[in-house]
């Protein structure tokens, strides 16, 4: 990381921020071109480890890309402001972000599918106690990301 001073190490830190964030933009790489595409996600930490939930439909571009790449970066950011007095070149932004990668994977486990359909509901509402009807675990596509490569950046 270029700017050493903004760069976030500390665990807790790392946390708070990924709590901030509110949407979580996957990158994939189509045919040397790239594809982005923002969701709506929910996480847990296993063995010090981050995974990423995210649910939609069960077709489309990026379901191809899970299943031809399996692999995939992420961007989150939380706090974005620019800031600055009268003159352009004092201008700068305040932010938070988390940066990587990891495998991409489909869950396909009814027990799994709940616990990450429970985190992305937790992430978003704060509330962890939604039960789910078995035909609404067959109709969604949930899916994974395995964090392999995180860094986290600030300025406030």
């Amino acid at each position: 990381m270029r700017r050493k001073d903004r760069e976030v190490t500390d665990s807790g830190r790392i946390r708070e921020i990924i709590s901030a964030c509110k949407c979580c933009r996957l990158g994939f790489c189509d045919d040397g071109k790239v594809y982005i595409v923002p969701l709506n996600f929910g996480y847990e930490e296993c063995e010090g480890r981050y995974i990423f939930y995210f649910h939609g439909a069960k077709e489309g571009r990026k379901i191809d890309l899970i299943e031809k790449t399996h692999y995939a970066g992420f961007e989150m950011d939380a706090n974005a402001e620019v800031y600055g007095k009268d003159t352009a070149c004092t201008y700068t932004s305040r932010f938070q972000s988390v940066v990587g990668g990891g495998e991409v994977g489909f869950v396909e486990n009814a027990e799994e599918k709940k616990r990450a359909l429970r985190a992305i509901m937790r992430h978003n509402t704060g509330r962890a106690d939604w039960e789910f009807q078995e035909n609404m675990i067959n109709a969604v596509c949930v899916f994974r990301l395995t964090v392999e490569e995180l860094s986290c950046k600030e300025h406030l």
